[in-house]
């Protein structure tokens, strides 16, 4: 068995075709709920990487044959110290010892740039049904927002990997799942009534990092909503009643970009979100974000093709934007959406603005995507404010994941 490792060649089409369809089949086998992988985005870190990061991708060959792929994402302005990674190993290609020597690879790169940790997600089992290797944690925090879910998971990674014997797929950053792939099509069984609710049997991710040595740091929940299910009356009263909470604030809407006068509130609000999210025993700093930051993210965003939806509320006796919630689509799906931040000053909370926003972004992102009927979010198990919200909505959990931290 001949196996060698080799940083990827953005020009090597072939190899690049590979790693996406090895990425593909194994996030269709470990999260089949989910749409295919947009190849569109998959690629964009080559060519068009999130501001403040610097990625690095390698493969696996096996007797000359691409069997799973490593990307280590380095945080060049905050988390110095930290990286996230994301591992993927070809599903016939597992228990052979790739994923640990994909691994190895990664953690001397990781060492010679000086990082001390390396943080990756996988795909879990729900809080209370855990899989091998996941104990159930606490984690502190209660208040605070929701992150930009799975199509801002640039910045951490995810997991993928080998359990004892056995190999994965994306790593932290992606331990196992989080490229997210394909230009261009819709495949069959992507609307969410159509697709198999929760993870793959397997839950390979989890038992690859517990495997390593790495803690398990951070417990999420991955909540659905049926758009098809949701309850329009309550919605409407939903919307009334934050509204009239919400006296002295009103709501704006955009599509992508932020509007240039709302840049700098956009960027404190972003700047607020892991400092305020709850974060579990995760050594990870909060970003410091501005304006052009905003933008280099933005620009990022437009080279995956992801379309974007956004309301949020503005305190009028300032003109300040204190509360905000995205919505966003992958280019290669109009059925599938992610619910990513959705964020409130804390000067500005008690008036119902996390509800307000949320709500008139789900009316807002029908208006132009007739055809969705999925919506996927994220939120760690002890945010119990921003899940009450959700769940108010018609949010059911669909998975659990967990973020892994391994020091090396």
């Amino acid at each position: 068995m001949d196996l060698y490792i080799a940083a990827l060649d953005p020009t090597d089409q072939p190899t690049l075709d590979a790693a996406y369809r090895i990425a593909a089949t194994a996030e269709a086998m470990d999260a089949p709920d989910l749409p295919p992988l947009c190849r569109r985005r998959f690629e964009a870190p080559l060519r068009h990487p999130m501001p403040g990061i610097d990625t690095r991708w390698s493969v696996a060959h096996l007797d000359g044959v691409p069997v799973g792929w490593v990307r280590i994402n380095l945080h060049l302005w905050e988390n110095t110290e930290n990286a996230s990674i994301e591992l993927v190993v070809d599903p016939a290609y597992r228990r052979r010892g790739v994923g640990r020597a994909l691994f190895a690879h990664a953690r001397e790169l990781l060492r010679e740039a000086g990082r001390k940790r390396v943080v990756g997600s996988a795909v879990a089992a729900l809080p209370g049904a855990e899989g091998p290797g996941e104990p159930r944690r606490e984690t502190r925090g209660d208040l605070g927002g929701e992150t930009r879910g799975e199509p801002r998971r640039e910045t951490r990674g995810d997991l993928g990997g080998e359990a004892p014997g056995e190999s994965g797929r994306e790593a932290p950053d992606n331990l196992g799942g989080e490229a997210s792939g394909e230009s261009g099509r819709e495949a069959p069984g992507e609307s969410g009534r159509d697709m198999p609710g929760g993870p793959g049997g397997e839950l390979a991710g989890a038992a690859f990092a517990a495997a390593l040595g790495a803690k398990a740091a951070l417990v999420d929940v991955r909540r659905r909503l049926d758009v098809a299910a949701l309850d329009r009356r309550r919605l409407a009263a939903l919307l009334a009643d934050a509204r009239s909470a919400a006296a002295g604030y009103r709501t704006v809407r955009w599509r992508d970009l932020p509007p240039e006068e709302y840049l700098a509130d956009v960027a404190y609000l972003e700047g607020r979100l892991l400092a305020d999210a709850p974060m579990g025993d995760l050594e990870w700093e909060p970003e410091q974000v501005d304006a052009e930051r905003i933008r280099g993210i933005e620009r990022a965003l437009d080279a995956r093709g992801v379309r974007r939806y956004s309301v949020a509320a503005v305190h009028e006796a300032s003109g300040r934007l204190v509360g905000w919630s995205l919505l966003s689509l992958a280019a290669n799906t109009t059925r599938h959406a992610w619910q990513q931040i959705t964020i409130v000053d804390p000067a500005h909370r008690g008036h119902r603005l996390g509800l307000l926003c949320k709500a008139e972004n789900l009316a807002h992102t029908l208006a132009y995507e007739p055809e969705l009927q999925v919506i996927d979010t994220y939120n760690a198990a002890a945010n119990s404010h921003m899940i009450a919200i959700n769940e108010q909505l018609g949010f059911r959990p669909a998975a659990g994941s967990t973020e892994w931290q391994l020091t090396i």
